[in-house]
């Protein structure tokens, strides 16, 4: 793991308040059932146990000047942002049927443009605070949820592999895919997906994510931290109580280590990509034994922490932050 801050010193842009858990909080790589979560039919979450929550003040780099060699990558650090207008005629991100049937084959064929595997779209969130308040809905889905101020990646050693099996299986009632898919189908083969999840295979899992208002990004923006400055003794596992499966993720503790970038003012026709988990990055090999969630001895890293944030430079009449972000598996064959 390298220590770029004497590099980087001159790119701060600006600072955020990030939610970190607290140092007390016990580190965790496993499920424990210390630290949860109850989550509604509509995605909302209830009864939270066990997080105890600290803020902490760090500075922000702008990733839009790091370019050549400095400029962040999905392979080495976690995501990456790239030009990638609509489709023309437009979206409609507020009806779920078009989502699913148009935007998801946009959202993989970005992904598989990428990667050069497999990606298959199967889940997503519209995003926005003014949206989660109104208690706004998406026609035939759920709620919009707000932007998500905690510090935290979407998958844990044991979810990411798990979210892969659920994929070869028929969805369930809680699930996106169930009513695109048709009764008794799957979105992967099971073949494909053994394949993936044996000891000389790969698979991962990445989102794209997108601003899906005419203006560009200023409220709420996303953060998104170095994974190769993460270390295993960072991570704690957050359970997600669904009312048919527990999922899981990772929340952090704070380290003075964790390097903090976003791109400002992100357009409709750019997308993000964040790693949510990567079979072959060095924390999912050595299964949190050793070394980092990066991209030490050149693997690829694991997963980036990410978090929405409070920018002291945005205008206090700067227009409300709607986003999108669609998770993708991919496969590597």
């Amino acid at each position: 793991m390298k220590d770029e801050s004497a590099h980087l010193k001159g790119k701060q842009d600006t600072t955020g308040i990030f939610t970190y858990l607290k140092a007390s909080v016990e580190s965790s790589l496993y499920r424990n059932g210390k630290v949860l979560t109850r989550r509604d039919k509509d995605g909302s979450d209830s009864d939270w146990q066990g997080v105890d929550r600290e803020q902490r003040e760090v500075p922000v780099y702008n990733a839009r000047r790091l370019e050549g060699p400095d400029r962040r990558t999905i392979i080495a650090n976690g995501f990456e942002l790239l030009t990638r207008p609509l489709p023309g005629g437009g979206i409609d991100f507020f009806n779920q049927e078009q989502v699913i049937r148009d935007y998801y084959k946009h959202c993989a064929a970005i992904v598989q443009e990428y990667t050069g595997a497999r990606a298959f779209a199967f889940d997503h969130n519209v995003r926005s605070a003014s949206g989660k308040q109104s208690k706004q809905r998406i026609t035939g889905g759920q709620q919009v949820q707000g932007p998500a101020h905690m510090v935290h990646g979407d998958y844990t050693l044991t979810s990411a592999p798990q979210r892969l099996r659920d994929l070869t299986k028929p969805p369930t009632s809680n699930d996106t895919l169930r009513a695109a898919l048709g009764e008794g189908r799957s979105l992967i083969d099971a073949k494909s997906a053994e394949r993936a999840l044996a000891k000389d295979g790969r698979f991962a899992i990445i989102n794209v994510w997108r601003n899906i208002a005419d203006e560009p990004v200023a409220t709420h923006p996303l953060a998104l931290c170095d994974a190769d400055c993460v270390q295993p003794e960072d991570l704690v596992v957050f359970e997600i109580h669904y009312q048919e499966r527990i999922g899981e993720n990772y929340f952090a503790k704070y380290s003075p280590r964790h390097r903090w970038f976003y791109y400002p003012q992100i357009t409709r026709d750019e997308a993000l990509l964040i790693k949510q988990w990567d079979s072959e990055g060095r924390l999912a090999q050595t299964r949190g034994a050793e070394g980092d969630a990066g991209n030490g001895n050149q693997a690829p890293c694991t997963f980036s922490f990410h978090s929405a944030f409070e920018d002291p430079a945005t205008p206090p009449d700067a227009p409300d932050r709607w986003s999108i972000e669609v998770r993708c598996m991919v496969v590597y064959d």
